[in-house]
């Protein structure tokens, strides 16, 4: 393939932003190539300025589940940007998709609007500490939650022990107050909260993790969150950033049956736009600003634009039930066949997929936590990834993102790529 476009673009954008990008992992850092550069998408494909044509699997990093540039939500965002772009006002665009939002998810009993899934979850955090008057936070290592400070922190050398910053500018005092343990670690969650539960405001939870591949929880564990969270009076919040409303129409809680007290939005619910929410109990919603004295707020939050995309993205998911079940059984054939196809050529591979998000790790497996993710063979990986954009398939570059499937994927385009994957298993 020739990327000399892209190369020239990416010298110039070096010299302008920092590693060339505006978000870390579009560098290709982790796999020492030059990122294309897209000029354009539809359906399942990107095409880059050198005019390369790729099935892309990133979609965006999630919120293409539709595909690329669908009919409905391109109409909708340009008829209402004839009307303004932004009004700093509210505009009725921002009740039609909270009621959406709220039908299809039992536990959001009030929802607030905001510009990304890191607003949404840091939003979430102050509302869960200043409902409860509480401090400590617990996550869990290698769950992602956008990079605000209090989430940009990696566990100690014990499980009480103090958490450290996993970004320098995170100041080690705010550290104390987040504490980090295994996911799907039962035992550890019963074990913390047995001896700090009153001093925990919330956890938060991703119930399928995406930025460590894809690492679906077990029932048992979020159970067990559910339990330990009412029993000590913290809040459970879920992030579905990324799993709301790709995993199925009433999300990740759905499929498994918990009822959080906050849940966390984004990617689906802006179409492509840049929109995150979260919402939950009425009356922890209830002390958001205006109404109370937790405070958060947006500039462009709600704005008309972002609006008209996810409530059209979100109107033609709830309305077509089958685009589920295609883009789902269309990921469980890409995944089966690269497990095959890897198996065939004697490379160990472990797979996970929940609906329409899937993963492969070059390692024995099960994977079930971020212990046996850093198990995977990241150089096979690189090669693996490297040979397959060769082919003209757009993975993520890094072994630890998730491959994202829509409902523009067909079989003929899903049994090319394994074919594809059979040439590159073959070289590694």
């Amino acid at each position: 393939m020739n990327h000399s476009l892209s190369e020239k673009l990416f010298a110039e954008a070096k010299t302008l932003m920092p590693g060339g990008v505006n978000s870390p992992v579009r560098a290709f850092s982790n796999v020492g190539a030059t990122p294309p550069f897209i000029a354009r998408a539809k359906g399942s494909h990107i095409y880059d300025v050198d005019g390369n044509d790729y099935i892309d699997y990133v979609g965006s990093w999630g919120p293409m589940l539709l595909g690329h540039a669908h009919d409905a939500v391109i109409k909708a965002v340009a008829d209402t940007a004839q009307n303004g772009l932004s009004f700093g006002a509210p505009c009725g665009l921002e009740s039609e998709l909270a009621k959406l939002v709220m039908s299809l998810v039992p536990s959001v009993e009030m929802i607030r609007m905001v510009n990304s899934g890191t607003e949404a979850t840091m939003s979430a955090i102050r509302a869960a500490r200043g409902f409860t008057g509480r401090d400590k936070i617990v996550k869990f290592e290698g769950c992602y939650h956008g990079h605000s400070d209090s989430l940009l922190i990696k566990a100690g050398s014990g499980m009480l022990t103090t958490g450290k910053p996993s970004s320098k500018g995170v100041p080690a005092d705010l550290a104390k107050y987040t504490l980090t343990l295994q996911y799907n670690d039962v035992a550890g969650v019963k074990e913390l909260f047995d001896k700090i539960g009153d001093e925990i405001a919330g956890v938060i939870v991703e119930p399928v993790a995406g930025n460590m591949g894809v690492v679906p929880a077990k029932p048992e564990f979020l159970q067990t969150l559910s339990e330990e969270t009412k029993k000590h009076g913290a809040l459970l919040i879920v992030d579905e950033v990324m799993t709301g409303f790709r995993v199925g129409i009433h999300c990740a809680q759905g499929l498994y049956g918990i009822k959080p007290d906050l849940t966390t939005f984004g990617k689906i619910i802006g179409g492509g736009m840049p929109v995150g929410a979260y919402g939950g109990r009425l009356d922890v919603m209830q002390q958001i600003a205006p109404l109370g004295g937790i405070y958060q707020a947006g500039t462009l939050s709600g704005n008309p634009v972002a609006m008209a995309a996810g409530l059209a993205t979100m109107r033609e998911l709830n309305a077509h039930p089958e685009y589920y079940v295609h883009a789902e059984a269309m990921t469980k054939r890409l995944i089966a066949g690269l497990k095959t196809a890897a198996t065939e050529s004697g490379i160990p591979l472990a797979t996970n997929q929940v609906g329409s998000m899937g993963c492969i790790f070059f390692t024995e497996g099960p994977v079930t936590c971020f212990a046996d993710v850093q198990k995977s063979d990241l150089e096979l990986f690189r090669k693996y990834f490297l040979g397959m954009l060769d082919e003209g398939f757009y993975f993520a570059p890094s072994q630890f993102e998730a491959i994202f499937v829509s409902a523009a994927h067909t079989e003929d385009e899903i049994d090319r790529t394994i074919e594809a994957a059979k040439r590159v298993f073959k070289k590694l």
